[in-house]
């Protein structure tokens, strides 16, 4: 499909007339990807997109989940105004959302589609199974799964969380072959629909809103159900106050990650983040933002479903078609507890050698953020590899909390985009 964009400009430089200069390829067509991509067509920038537009969204969200954020914190970023989810919802008639509206998930997946049809223009729906270097260089050869290879001027990975689910390894034990739907135990990633388990025993593994939606939504569908969490208490957010007054407002200034100095400066400044010494960007990666349940959430949960604190499973077993845990407690006691089936909600681990498109000679050269497995990026979101880019969750310990949630697009797409000009200016 070839489509026009508006206010589209050359790139300066670029490549000698008569010649076809070499795309940007952009892996992933979720938030980040499709901001990223509307942005460099913008710019003039040649770029294609590969993967499933929203396939996170759409298939790893249980059915009936609603977004944990607000409908300020969840606009994809355009280059032009128009795009953002009030836009959408204005333009096809749908009901206003406030800060008071949960947002449900197929709202947001339509959103996504409208904006790659409006902004980016063809996705296409193969999926990048290698990445390596394209000597002489610069640039990379990239391998899609029918076999065909391109070569491009760069890459960017915004894969967003696809293939970092993390199972704590007592878990893992239980399925050999690894964790899904049908096997004793899986992750929360890998449903779309909780029904499944209906009359059945599940033990929900973890304390964040993962956790709790889908303990919400499987008692819901008739599951006898309870939650396993390390914490001593459930943290849930606070209702949004719309009208909150003057002094309250200084006190706890609002941002699009909740209320507070730290979390306000974090997200108005990724890049300052970026500049902080690496032991104290990875406190803030880590510390800035605890597990917790939305404030609409919670009469689904509380008083509902059982939720058990200080609890901790040091060790997992099969029983027949059963599951037995041994559960740590309060003041390190242990017992037992059967289920039909563990379901993890126990986020993910951010490790560019679960990357498996990126080739061991491109992982090999990625300089990583120390004590953790993402990479070391500069300014404009490129790593230690010339020319490979990563946004989203992967650049978080870089830049911030920010860029784990799709408020960090807007920062993200436009300064890449301006590196990307640069690079394609040099070329």
């Amino acid at each position: 499909m070839t489509q026009s964009f508006p206010g589209r400009r050359p790139v300066p430089g670029g490549a000698p007339p008569g010649s076809r200069p070499l795309p940007f390829v952009v892996i992933g067509a979720g938030p980040y990807g499709l901001s990223v991509a509307a942005h460099l067509r913008d710019a003039g920038v040649p770029v294609r997109v590969f993967g499933e537009v929203m396939g996170s969204w759409r298939h790893a969200m249980a059915t009936g989940m609603f977004l944990k954020s607000t409908p300020d914190a969840v606009d994809l970023s355009a280059p032009e105004p128009g795009g953002r989810l009030a836009d959408f919802l204005r333009l096809h008639g749908e009901p206003e959302l406030t800060e008071l509206t949960p947002i449900p998930c197929e709202v947001f997946v339509r959103y996504g589609q409208w904006f790659q049809k409006r902004y980016v223009g063809e996705v296409e729906p193969a999926r990048v199974v290698c990445v390596r270097p394209d000597p002489p260089g610069p640039g990379f050869a990239v391998r899609l799964d029918d076999g065909r290879e391109l070569a491009a001027r760069a890459v960017v990975v915004a894969t967003g969380l696809s293939g970092l689910a993390h199972v704590p390894e007592e878990l893992r034990r239980l399925a050999p072959a690894g964790p899904g739907v049908g096997a004793p135990v899986s992750h929360s990633s890998q449903h779309t629909d909780l029904s499944r388990y209906a009359g059945r025993r599940i033990a929900v593994i973890g304390g964040g809103q993962s956790a709790l939606e889908s303990a919400a939504l499987l008692h819901e569908a008739g599951a006898r159900t309870q939650v396993l969490v390390r914490e001593k208490s459930v943290l849930w957010g606070t209702v949004p106050e719309p009208d909150r007054s003057w002094a309250r407002r200084i006190r706890g200034p609002r941002s699009p990650l909740g209320t507070g100095w730290i979390l306000a400066a974090v997200c108005r400044a990724p890049g300052g983040v970026r500049l902080l010494p690496p032991a104290a960007r990875l406190l803030l990666f880590r510390r800035a933002l605890r597990p917790s349940g939305g404030w609409w959430l919670r009469d689904r949960v509380e008083g509902v479903v059982p939720v058990r604190t200080s609890r901790r499973v040091v060790r997992a077993e099969t029983s027949g078609a059963a599951v037995r845990l041994t559960v740590a407690g309060p003041g390190g006691r242990t017992e037992v507890l059967e289920a039909d089936h563990v379901l993890a909600a126990t986020g993910y681990r951010l490790d560019l050698d679960a990357l498996s498109f990126l080739s061991s000679q491109v992982r090999r050269a990625l300089r990583r953020v120390p004590g953790s497995g993402a990479p070391h990026l500069g300014a404009g979101f490129e790593s230690s590899v010339p020319g490979l880019y990563f946004v989203g969750s992967l650049a978080a310990p870089m830049f911030g909390p920010m860029m784990r949630f799709v408020a960090g697009t807007s920062y993200a797409a436009t300064r890449l985009a301006r590196d990307a000009v640069r690079r394609a200016a040099a070329s």
